[in-house]
Formats: structure tokens, C-alpha cells, sequence
């Protein structure tokens, strides 16, 4: 399972405080303006659909919601050109990452990127270094009872899922299951999950690595994630993708040490 993804979840369960919450409230309403130039009615846009209830799920205040979609969909014409960009490196143990960006000033969001890459132990890459392994997919994770795995698997399999990866969690009696789908097909088999499991299920659709690195060490995962999280704070980032897989029980240890 996708490391950087658990340290996001985690990262954001210890709760934040006024300025690093205006970031999360700006990244996601970043992620809503991408989202709305598809189309900005939520009902036949899934992106957009998935995109407003992240976006909810940490509290974004609705007319920033409300002023993300207008930005997308280009009916607020005061708004300022922003353009997507996307920035490719390797980090601590070869990790390949992706980060993308929305900016309405390259050389700053340049500028940002480059120094979070130098000063934690990455490297840029050059366009197309490491984009190519790497997937748009739509991802579901939850956490279920074990008795309920076989129903949750049988599931996702009649819904055309691609894949179901499983790992164990520091509860014994439950375990974390991911599912990568057709990203049209997520919100569907999102709310199926809900409806017939009757339980939370996150969804989300992101770049998915063909093939993940395995980091074992806490030293090295250590300086992975202080990457990772330099880039997720760097302005105008909105979203940083990696081929890292750190287990749970690792990534909690290091969060019980900050």
C-alpha cells in the first residue's frame, strides 16, 4: 500500500493549527477548481464529486468550495490563471515521486519544489523520469472486520475492481483493505461498499505506481516521509504521489516519535 498515503491520514489525525489548516483548506480547494473544468455539477462529475466531500471531511468552509467550483468552471472571471504542473523526482531509498502542482506563478512554485527536493535528501528529475510508472486509478481503502474480508473481496470483484490489497493493522481484529478501480467507476463502488457493508470507506482518485518499493528501515522512512511532508507544505503543492510502501505499524511508530 501507497506509504505516503497513511502519513497523509495520520499526519492530519493529529490535528493542526490555524495556519496549517488554511493550507489544507487551500489544497483542497485547489483540488475542486481541477476538478470543476470537467464540469462543475457534482451529480456527472465524479472528480468533482469525490474532490467536495474530501474537502468536507477536513472541514473546508463551503463558500470556499462554493468559489473553487466558480474557478473551474471559469464562471468567476476575476479569478487568476492558474496553470498545472507536474514535477517528477526520486527520493531516500530510490522512491519515485510525482508532485503535482496549481499555481498562478511557475517560477515560484519551481523555486519550491526544488528547494523541498535539495534540502531532504531528494532529487528533481527531468520531465518524464518517472511518470511513467505511474497510473490515474480511483482508490478505496477501509478498515473491516476480518469475518467481513471475503464479503468486502467478492464485492469489489463484481464491480470490475482491478485490484484488493490487504494489510494487517494494530487492531488484530480488523485488517486495511485497499481496492484500485477504473477511476469512472470509484464513486459507484464507493457507496455500494457503504450500502451493503454498512461502514466508512474512503475513496479518492490519484496516481497509482505500477510497482512499489518496500522501506523497512525507520531511518530511512523517516527521511522519506520528512520529504514527503516538505513537498505537501511547499505553497501551491496540492498532491505528492510515491511508489513507497511503508507498513502501518512502522508509519505509527514514527508518528508516536514526532
Amino acid at each position: 500500500m501507497s506509504g505516503h498515503s497513511k502519513w497523509h491520514s495520520i499526519r492530519h489525525k493529529k490535528g493542526a493549527n490555524d495556519a496549517a489548516r488554511g493550507k489544507i483548506f487551500t489544497k483542497h480547494a485547489n483540488l475542486i477548481t481541477i476538478a470543476a473544468r470537467n464540469g462543475g455539477d457534482p451529480e456527472s462529475n465524479p472528480a468533482l464529486r469525490l474532490a467536495i466531500e474530501n474537502a468536507k471531511k477536513e472541514n473546508t468552509p463551503n463558500k470556499n468550495i462554493e468559489r473553487a467550483i466558480k474557478k473551474g468552471t471559469g464562471e468567476d472571471k476575476t479569478a487568476s490563471a492558474l496553470v498545472e504542473a507536474t514535477f517528477e523526482g526520486y527520493g531516500p531509498g530510490g522512491v519515485a515521486l510525482l508532485v503535482d502542482t496549481l499555481s498562478d506563478n511557475r517560477n515560484r512554485i519551481v523555486s519550491g519544489v526544488r528547494v523541498a527536493f535539495s534540502k531532504n535528501n531528494g532529487n528533481l528529475g527531468e520531465n518524464g523520469s518517472v511518470s511513467w510508472m505511474f497510473h490515474r486509478k480511483g482508490v478505496i481503502t477501509l478498515e473491516v472486520e476480518k469475518k467481513k474480508i471475503e464479503e468486502v473481496e467478492m464485492i469489489a470483484i463484481e464491480n470490475d475492481a482491478e485490484d484488493v490489497l490487504y494489510e494487517e493493522t494494530s487492531n488484530k481484529e480488523t485488517t486495511e483493505i485497499e481496492i484500485i478501480c477504473d477511476p469512472k467507476e470509484v464513486f459507484t463502488l464507493q457507496k455500494i461498499l457503504q450500502d451493503e457493508c454498512n461502514i466508512e470507506v474512503n475513496a479518492k482518485i490519484t496516481m497509482v505506481a505500477e510497482n512499489s518499493i518496500s522501506i523497512t528501515t525507520e531511518a530511512e522512512a523517516k527521511k522519506l516521509l520528512k520529504l514527503i511532508e516538505a513537498l505537501e507544505d511547499t505553497d501551491d503543492v496540492i498532491a505528492v504521489h510515491s511508489n513507497a510502501d511503508i507498513k502501518t505499524e512502522l508509519m505509527e511508530k514514527i508518528m508516536q516519535e514526532t
